[in-house]
């Protein structure tokens, strides 16, 4: 998953200013209890991220 797609895909589920916000403040425990821009900075695939935002906001099956 490109960087590109994964930023659509937040802002398509949180609305732009939401997902900005969440990237930067809430830590997400499936990401080694790291936020959205840590992990993608530690360099986790941006896929990998999203499937641990998918599972902490229990999004539904069409959005992974």
């Amino acid at each position: 998953m490109r960087l590109t797609v994964f930023w659509h895909n937040m802002y398509e589920q949180f609305g732009e200013a939401y997902a900005q916000s969440l990237a930067k403040d809430y830590v997400i425990e499936g990401l080694g209890s790291r936020t959205v821009e840590g992990a993608l900075a530690d360099g986790v695939a941006a896929k990998e991220v999203w499937r641990a935002v998918c599972d902490a906001f229990d999004l539904p099956a069409a959005a992974r």
